[in-house]
């Protein structure tokens, strides 16, 4: 059916206010957006026969199939679930999420303080943490006592996916996340989850803080994300349990648990192992039970999520530097004056150089700290390993991703 159809029958089957404000809202499809202007609408809610019959159309995207009932539908995600729950989910919500006369409200306490919500998985004394405690100071110092950064670390608010959709509706403000769970709905950032594309770590802040890295925050819009700066996350490399990774034939037979990102788990499959993607919340315990044989990230995660009381290996064959990224909602950015978006700018790219310096030093004691507790750490040539993924790095030719590459590649 077309649109220009579907759009007929909605003007047959909905009174239209023509005296209700107008609104410009995000819409369409998880790979596009686009604002359009919506009228309210006083018919805004589905019968229970509609949203079954929107269940039944899977032959559509989940945004397509609610086009129906309005010009468009506020809605990207990304991970649908089932659809029938999403459905009735959406009319119980419809006031704000298909009428378009809910405004996004602005977060303000009792003393008319901006209170802004930003929730990560990392401990309070990981080097993220601390600089986001910075990032909060200068939030408070820089707005005159205004604005507030509340900060909720250590998986409280959930899991890395789940802030993430949080902060895609918007009921988060902030998260601090790894850019590879990002790939589903942002596909570029695959990019970095491929092997041995940079040279070395100074390469690597040469392409973040060049014209690459602010394309790539500012791809974060089609997912209705604000990308505010990037967090060094520095190099992963491999850990486990019973015997190191010398060579990638090491990998063979080996359960590896990677990040819930497609090209992660086509580097661990392209190196020998078996890629088992799961939340990182829920590592440690796999760990210990033996539903995985090992898993790979940096020194200071190695250290502060405690998995080398289990693992007893790391390898350092630093394959990919996955950087960390700084996401605001852009229902939540669209509120906020041109003021306070300077200043959470400033704050953020004052925490990011920050969160730098805790990096390094962090690398260092990571490493001492786990060499103590009885773990032996390999440096295995990186030259095999480089081999092994080269048919991957070719697979990626005439691509967005293979394009993003060479560009990187070409960076001096």
């Amino acid at each position: 059916m077309s649109q220009d159809l579907e759009q007929s029958q909605l003007r047959e089957s909905a009174e239209i206010d023509r005296s209700a404000p107008r609104r410009e809202l995000f819409l369409g499809p998880p790979d596009r957006k686009e604002r359009r202007v919506c009228t309210p609408s006083r018919n805004l809610v589905p019968s229970l026969h509609d949203a079954a019959e929107i269940a039944r159309d899977t032959n559509r995207p989940m945004w397509q199939r609610f086009n129906r009932f309005g010009p468009g539908t506020p809605f990207a995600t990304r991970s649908l679930g089932a659809p029938l729950v999403v459905v009735l989910g959406m009319v119980l919500a419809s006031p704000f999420l298909l009428g378009c006369n809910s405004e996004y409200q602005r977060p303000v306490n009792s003393r008319g303080t901006l209170v802004i919500k930003l929730g990560h998985v990392l401990p309070p004394d990981h080097p993220v943490h601390v600089a986001l405690e910075l990032m909060g100071a200068k939030i408070k110092e820089k707005s005159g006592g205004k604005m507030e950064l509340q900060i909720s670390g250590s998986g409280k608010l959930g899991g890395e996916a789940a802030m993430l959709d949080q902060v895609q509706m918007g009921s988060l403000h902030m998260t601090k996340s790894s850019v590879a769970p990002l790939e589903q709905s942002v596909p570029i950032m695959g990019v970095f989850s491929v092997p041995y594309i940079f040279r070395d770590a100074t390469h690597y802040w040469r392409v973040l803080e060049g014209p690459i890295g602010k394309e790539v925050l500012a791809s974060t819009s089609v997912a209705l994300y604000h990308g505010l700066c990037f967090y060094d996350s520095g190099s992963r490399s491999f850990y486990t349990k019973e015997k190191p990774i010398l060579v990638p034939a090491d990998l063979a037979g080996m359960k590896i648990r990677v990040m819930e990102s497609a090209t992660a788990i086509a580097m661990i499959d392209a190196l020998g192992a078996s890629p088992t993607p799961m939340s990182f919340s829920e590592l440690y315990t796999s760990l210990s039970q033996g539903t995985v044989d090992g898993a790979e990230n940096n020194p200071p995660s190695f250290s502060s999520s405690k998995h080398f009381e289990v693992c007893k290996h790391y390898s350092l064959d630093e394959h990919t530097m996955v950087p960390d990224i700084m996401l605001i909602s852009e229902k939540f950015w669209a509120v906020l004056t041109d003021q306070e978006r300077r200043i959470v700018q400033e704050a953020a790219d004052e925490s990011a150089v920050y969160q730098r310096e805790l990096w390094a030093a962090a690398v260092q004691e990571s490493l001492d700290e786990v060499i103590a507790a009885g773990v032996k750490v390999h440096h295995p040539r990186k030259a095999p390993f480089v081999d092994k993924v080269k048919q991957m790095h070719d697979s990626y030719q005439g691509t967005p991703v293979g394009a993003m590459i060479a560009r990187i590649k070409e960076v001096k």
